[in-house]
């Protein structure tokens, strides 16, 4: 018996794997006229369907505004109860039906008709009202179902896919990235992995400065009480100059030099491995892994001689776990 839902289960997928690429083949002018409508559109994109096609417009809205195109959905059945008032012909109106003859849909057709809304139709039929009605046709092949060929799964698989394609084309045509993600995902666990420098970084009287001119032994003190394991050496300007690390120090004591009344600037460590505020961290800490370094210090993009923060290796692994 198990071997026997097994294979159902490799069939529901089987068909489903067909269906994608059956639709991957049938991109075409229209898929890419909907993305620069969209692009253009300087108000909200509008997306409606019945049944489960209304659950893959949902998912498709929730989407595009995540990666910067403004979106929500409206319930078919509401917006023949005062719903249609939500959409303007600013806006953009996107209709998912596989049949594109629902009843439902009748209404809002004719608002987007009558009130000049642009109307883009996700749709596996050509006889369709919806077809015929919309200003740009994305047609969805027409595939086979799963459960006797009733059950909407191969349909709504492809749907969901041609919703994700529209998504991620826009991204790439708005050059949206991850610090533009970032913005609308602040928490959790993708929250965390676009996280920045500057979000992580020790600032102000926590970073270590100490003047390039300064004497060893008030250096050392300054090593101890900050206790990250490293100074930022800035020149009179208060522009980096370099940085010295606790390693620094076993080496010299290894040799048993007297450095107590040397200046800083006699064993610091020049041109030092900096990142700019608004580098990832999961890069910064990918790169101290790669450097064997266990501190860095941050600038603005705008001065990079101006330290404006530091990061400790310990600090990135917490705040990125």
């Amino acid at each position: 018996m198990s071997r026997e839902i097994n294979q159902i289960g490799k069939e529901v997928i089987g068909l489903q794997i067909k269906a994608l690429k059956k639709l991957r083949n049938s991109i075409d002018q229209s898929f890419d006229l909907a993305v620069k409508a969209i692009h253009r559109c300087k108000s909200k994109v509008i997306i409606c369907g019945v049944g489960k096609s209304g659950i893959i417009a949902s998912k498709i809205s929730a989407t595009l505004s995540s990666v910067g195109t403004p979106s929500f959905s409206v319930s078919a059945s509401d917006c023949s109860h005062g719903d249609l008032g939500r959409i303007t012909n600013k806006d953009i109106l996107i209709l998912i039906s596989y049949s594109g003859n629902t009843l439902e849909l009748t209404n809002i057709i004719k608002y987007a008709k009558s009130n000049r809304i642009l109307l883009i139709g996700m749709v596996s039929n050509k006889d369709s009202s919806l077809y015929k009605s919309s200003n740009i046709k994305i047609l969805i092949p027409e595939v086979v179902e799963s459960g006797d060929g009733i059950v909407p799964t191969s349909s709504t698989t492809a749907q969901l896919a041609i919703g994700d394609a529209l998504s991620v084309a826009l991204m790439k045509k708005k050059n949206f990235g991850k610090l533009d993600f970032k913005k609308f995902h602040p928490s959790g666990n993708l929250g965390n992995k676009l996280k920045t420098a500057k979000d992580l970084m020790l600032i102000k009287n926590k970073i270590p400065f100490v003047n390039e001119n300064e004497i060893m032994k008030k250096a050392l003190k300054i090593l101890n009480v900050k206790k990250l394991g490293f100074l930022v050496v800035t020149n009179n300007h208060g522009q980096i100059s370099g940085i010295f690390t606790d390693g620094d120090l076993k080496r010299l004591m290894q040799k048993k030099r007297k450095i107590e009344n040397y200046k800083i600037k006699s064993f610091m460590i020049k041109n030092p491995y900096i990142v700019e505020e608004n580098m990832l961290a999961t890069d910064i800490l990918f790169m101290m892994n790669k450097k064997k370094i266990t501190n860095v210090c941050v600038f603005k993009k705008s001065n990079k001689r101006k330290v404006t923060g530091v990061l400790h290796i310990h600090n990135l692994l917490d705040n990125l776990k």
